[in-house]
């Protein structure tokens, strides 16, 4: 019996996730939480029992932690269950975070239910699980030309320009240097082909690459 512990702010949400997933015979929703720390809690609580196989995470939550910072938590944990994010976000910074997080898999909201029974099923077995429209935007950005491609920490840097920070406030933010700031935001203009940082907001967004 696979167990699940269910981790959205939205009521609905876990309360649609826990009727799919009751329907299916090898699978236990052994709880629901509506808060990324309440997951970890959860997890992190070595005398509850039973603990989870898998936690079904949402990205993100009205406030706290968000679920990447709640899967880098878990999945430091002696003994982790698998994280399977489930999210309508589907950016490369989104992606990319996750699974460096250490998610083993990660799936949108508009995912069909078999496909979503196959992917608990899968992150319990210790095996990764991606949507089709996840594992394209990761193998679109593998195969791309590398002179093209942002690195995580420029997605972070685009990321950061988008919501209006100026350079010393991005290097505070990221804990590196304006200099260093400046420097990501060189080789982002060229990759990206713009001039501006307006322009490689706009860019980066057409790209799917952030929000």
């Amino acid at each position: 019996m696979i167990r699940l512990l269910l981790a959205d702010d939205h009521p609905i949400v876990r309360a649609g996730l826990r009727a799919l997933l009751a329907n299916a015979d090898d699978i236990e929703v052994i709880g629901e939480v509506a808060t990324a720390e309440d997951a970890v809690a959860w997890c992190a609580d070595a005398d509850r029992s039973p603990q989870p196989d898998v936690v079904l995470m949402d990205l993100r939550f009205g406030e706290g932690l968000s679920g990447v910072e709640a899967t880098r938590s878990i999945h430091e944990l002696p003994r982790a269950p698998r994280v399977l994010v489930v999210t309508n976000y589907d950016t490369d910074a989104d992606i990319l975070a996750a699974i460096e997080a250490g998610a083993s898999g990660y799936l949108l909201k508009d995912t069909p239910p078999a496909e979503l029974l196959a992917a608990v099923r899968a992150a319990a077995a210790g095996e990764s699980a991606l949507s089709p429209t996840v594992a394209t935007r990761l193998l679109t950005r593998v195969r791309a030309t590398p002179a093209t491609v942002l690195t995580p920490r420029e997605i972070d840097v685009v990321a950061q320009v988008a919501t209006g920070r100026s350079n010393r406030e991005i290097a505070r933010a990221l804990h590196v240097s304006e200099m260093t700031v400046k420097s990501h935001l060189v080789h982002i203009f060229t990759k990206l082909g713009v001039g501006s940082r307006t322009a490689a907001v706009a860019e980066a967004r057409r790209q799917g690459l952030i929000d």
